[in-house]
């Protein structure tokens, strides 16, 4: 008998121009214990399909046309009262983002309390106190939280963004319910991290039954764990099928475009330095500075509970040619960010010196500071938070070409657009704001921003990991492009080890704020000198598929 079962499914939204259909006639069904993977870029319908089984469409958002059957009750049409007892109980749902799912005014322990509060008379909830704080934690630490009892305490703002992420699975298996909808649950995760949340995925699928409707971008995960997989594309599904036929033998050539692009499962051969178009012959390269930053002996700290200092950076060092892709990995708070803000001078060291070509930028105050944004931008992690909800596209990418005066009007909204089409966006995004925009796009418009003012620099701070693979394919393929064309220096932040392998030459890893060994990215990989890196790398989604 099938948990989930979806025939003939049409969703569509509310437009200037009248109502725009999005799901075209979806229809799959998830057997009990079973994993299916949907599958497919940002826009393709994944997420909207998933939040239209539990009635959680935005403003706008209908279901026009077919069934939603779960455990053979028709669910179609139910009001949203008669829904919220469907909810958490008997289907659990993992946002996408953690950072605007959880409330930043409460504590963790109380928000994962509160669907054991709402539940208390079903589905295993109570309203006991010593029962509810028993239940959090040890909700915290089976998925993988450090010192549950401190985390219940904290806010959300204490916490690395995979931390936020694993409290987001706590509370959707809180009620053990009998089917998971994980809504791109692990794409924040670093790689071992990412494993653990799986694993335990699986083990509540084999444990309890529980069936999972894995929504994702990542081809690798979906290889690893979905028996089956859907393949969706501007709304339609243009394949489905077991999970070994689907990546051995695709039948549509978006699927097979897919697989191309997904980095976890390529076998492309490692990047090697190449002499940039900007410097005219050997003689000259050898006459300049080599390197574009070098880090030396970081430190920072900040203020913990009571008179102790928690130490974030120790003692970190590196040096980045210039034209080269450093990558610093690791796991959420190994102080990859953390160092990633002291060298764009976010932060300031309390320790150490960071040299932009030859400069000592450390010490910089007042305006030598404010000028430093010319050289070197920053990519944030989070595009939700980074862009300003008030503002037009056309108004964020153009914004530090506004702040430094540069051009006229005219100008910098033809070089916003010039950007926009460069990151693969169409020209209509320009009017619209933030949040019309997928995760993806977001980000893609946040990279369109820092590229705005032309820096030397660019700080990229888990910047691809919110991107279906193909556009991810697309924007790794600008960045190295750019690089050669421009000779640009990138410092890339990652918990994503296909991807570092793909566009880094250099390597640091890192581990609660030091770091383990460095070197090339081919002889990380090949040959990994600390266990550490060893587990980074064993966890790596679909590298048994690679290795097969």
């Amino acid at each position: 008998m099938s948990v989930l079962s979806i025939e003939g499914l049409r969703v569509s939204y509310a437009s200037r121009t009248g109502r725009r259909e999005v799901v075209h006639g979806a229809s799959f069904e998830v057997g009990e214990g079973e994993v299916v993977a949907l599958v497919g870029e940002s826009g393709s319908g994944k997420s909207t399909t998933a939040h239209a089984l539990l009635g959680l469409l935005p403003e706008g958002g209908s279901v026009d046309a077919g069934s939603i059957e779960l455990g053979g009750v028709d669910i179609t049409g139910w009001s949203p009262k008669r829904l919220q007892s469907v909810r958490g109980a008997q289907v659990g749902l993992v946002p996408q983002d953690p950072a605007s799912s959880l409330d930043p005014v409460r504590p963790i322990g109380v928000q994962v309390a509160e669907i054991l509060r709402l539940h208390a008379r079903t589905a295993g909830g109570t309203r006991d106190r010593a029962a509810l704080r028993s239940r959090v934690i040890e909700l915290l630490e089976r998925v993988g939280l450090d010192d549950p009892e401190l985390r219940a305490k904290q806010y959300p703002h204490e916490l690395s963004g995979g931390m936020r992420q694993r409290v987001l699975i706590a509370i959707a298996i809180a009620l053990r319910p009998r089917l998971l909808i994980a809504d791109e649950p692990t794409s924040a995760l670093d790689a071992t991290v990412q494993r653990r949340i799986l694993d335990l995925i699986d083990d509540l699928r084999r444990e309890q039954g529980t069936s999972v409707l894995l929504v994702t971008h990542d081809l690798g995960v979906a290889a690893d764990r979905a028996q089956r997989v859907v393949v969706l594309k501007d709304g339609a599904i243009v394949e489905q099928g077991p999970t070994a036929d689907i990546l051995s033998s695709p039948a549509d050539a978006y699927t097979r475009q897919l697989l191309a692009d997904a980095p976890a499962l390529a076998t492309a051969d490692f990047r090697r330095p190449a002499a940039p178009l900007f410097l005219r012959d050997a003689s000259a390269a050898a006459a300049e500075n080599p390197y574009a930053i070098v880090a030396d002996g970081l430190v920072k700290e900040f203020a913990g509970r009571g008179r102790e200092r928690f130490r974030a950076v120790d003692d970190v060092s590196f040096r980045v040619r210039r034209g080269t892709t450093h990558a610093l990995v690791g796991e959420s708070g190994s102080g990859k960010t953390t160092t990633a803000r002291l060298v764009t001078r976010f932060l300031h060291p309390d320790a150490g010196r960071i040299d932009l070509d030859g400069q000592d930028i450390a010490g910089l105050r007042g305006d030598p500071l404010r000028q430093l944004r010319r050289r070197i931008q920053l990519v944030y992690q989070n595009p939700f938070s980074s862009l300003d909800p008030r503002q037009s596209v056309e108004q964020i990418v153009a914004e530090p070409l506004h702040n430094f005066r540069e051009g006229t009007r005219a100008s910098r909204r033809a070089r916003a657009a010039e950007l926009i089409d460069r990151v693969a966006l169409p020209a209509d995004v320009l009017e619209r704001s933030p949040r019309e925009l997928s995760g993806g796009q977001r980000q893609r418009v946040a990279i369109a921003r820092a590229l705005s003012i032309g820096p030397d620099v660019v700080v990229l701070d888990e910047a691809v990991s919110a991107l279906d693979v193909t556009v991810q394919a697309r924007i790794l393929e600008l960045l190295e492009s750019l690089q050669q064309e421009l000779g640009l220096t990138y410092l890339f932040i990652s918990h994503d080890l296909a991807v570092v392998r793909r566009l880094s030459h250099t390597v640091s890893v890192m581990r609660r704020g030091r770091v383990l060994e460095a070197g090339s990215t081919e002889d990380i990989f090949r040959a990994p000198a600390h266990d550490y890196t060893r587990e980074l790398l064993a966890a790596v989604p679909g590298r048994s598929e690679v290795a097969a």
